[in-house]
């Protein structure tokens, strides 16, 4: 039996895919970067650039006994991928995993770590001359990026602007009661149900005072402003209909094992994880991951002979951990009696503290920097 399983996307879901699946099969990883990205440190990476070395992960210390092809996917088929470069990789077994784009500091623009580290190191410099920022985006990337800045910082002015009514509507109270509280000590303003009546004058991310209006009236002088909106699926590569068709929503379906369905049916032997699937919940690391053992679970069975048993179902409360830099932060898990707020403490040693580095070097081997 043919054992080639190409992962195309070497993010959270498909590096853990890859990985899971190196002593049963032939993998192959395709991705245009040269190392594995732990976003979620992208932010303090950011406002602490002798940190940033600890968010990248080499790929071959990811994969001792797989192919790493740096890459990008053009097109994928039943058969195969087609790579930018015109090569053609044949596959038994395909798992998409491009994930989702992001505005930029939360996702980086460069896909080799030195030139990641370089943007890192000069937006570090643009943000620590300014005495005032501005953020739009009051979701998890703009509460987060505010609460990194005032961990260094904590005398800049920090103003978040989000049209939504509320903070985190689909929380408990108890924890957006909390998360209110907390930006109120750490002197975060945070201007809801509001927008701007244009786009700041200034480029994103780069030093430059500006005025900008509220939909309100009030005005707002920064010297720098972010970007904390704006998830975009990464499914260009599928766009031509060789392999499926997308969702409005520029997702891929998929079945409650994780298959792809294909223009004529379910592909047993393909299937898309993470950000890029219409699974009915929030785009996370954590439920990438998951995502990624039952795909595991499904080929490893498939390539034994065994039954393919393992499904996915979304879990029926969200959750979300949100650090306010390495102290404060709120957080809300799934528990069997329903959804529990957590403490600030436990935010911190969950995520706050390193970010998931310590578990991200426990699965791939050490940082690349």
């Amino acid at each position: 039996m043919s054992r080639t399983v190409v992962v195309v996307g070497g993010g959270y879901g498909g590096a853990a895919v890859a990985k899971a699946l190196q002593e049963e099969a032939d993998v192959v990883l395709i991705d245009p970067r040269d190392a594995f990205v732990n976003v979620a440190g992208s932010l303090r990476a950011l406002t602490r650039p002798d940190w940033a070395g600890n968010m990248f992960f080499p790929f071959d210390t990811l994969l001792t006994r797989g192919t790493v092809i740096r890459d990008r996917a053009v097109s994928v088929d039943p058969d195969g991928v087609t790579l930018a470069s015109g090569r053609r990789v044949a596959a038994d077994y395909l798992v998409l995993a491009t994930g989702s784009s992001y505005a930029y500091p939360a996702r980086l623009n460069a896909d080799s770590v030195d030139e990641a580290l370089d943007d890192l190191r000069q937006t570090h410099k643009e943000l620590a001359s300014a005495e005032r920022v501005l953020i739009l985006g009051a979701g998890p990337v703009g509460l987060e990026l505010a609460g990194e800045i005032k961990d260094v910082w904590p005398d800049k002015h920090v103003t978040i602007v989000d049209p939504a009514e509320r903070l985190l509507p689909d929380f408990e109270s108890e924890m957006r009661d909390d998360l209110h509280r907390q930006l109120d000590e750490l002197g975060i303003q945070v201007r809801l149900g509001t927008g701007l009546t244009a786009p700041p004058t200034t480029e994103a991310s780069r030093a430059g005072t500006f005025t900008a209006t509220t939909t309100g009236g009030e005005e707002i002088t920064a010297d720098i402003w972010f970007r904390a909106f704006g998830l975009r699926v990464n499914s260009d590569y599928l766009t031509d209909g060789r392999l499926t068709t997308l969702t409005p929503q520029g997702q891929v379906s998929v079945t409650e094992t994780l298959n792809v369905h294909g223009p004529d049916g379910i592909l047993g032997h393909v299937y898309a994880i993470g950000d890029l699937t219409d699974v009915a919940e929030d785009k996370m690391a954590a439920y990438a991951l998951r995502h990624a053992e039952v795909v595991a679970q499904n080929i490893t069975a498939h390539l034994r002979g065994e039954q393919v048993a393992a499904t996915y179902r979304p879990m029926p409360d969200p959750m979300i951990l949100i650090p306010l830099g390495s102290r404060r932060g709120v957080g809300q898990m799934p528990t069997p009696d329903g959804p529990a707020v957590i403490p600030a403490a436990t935010v911190s040693e969950y995520k706050g503290v390193d970010l998931f580095t310590g578990r991200f070097t426990e699965q791939f081997g050490p940082t690349a920097a």
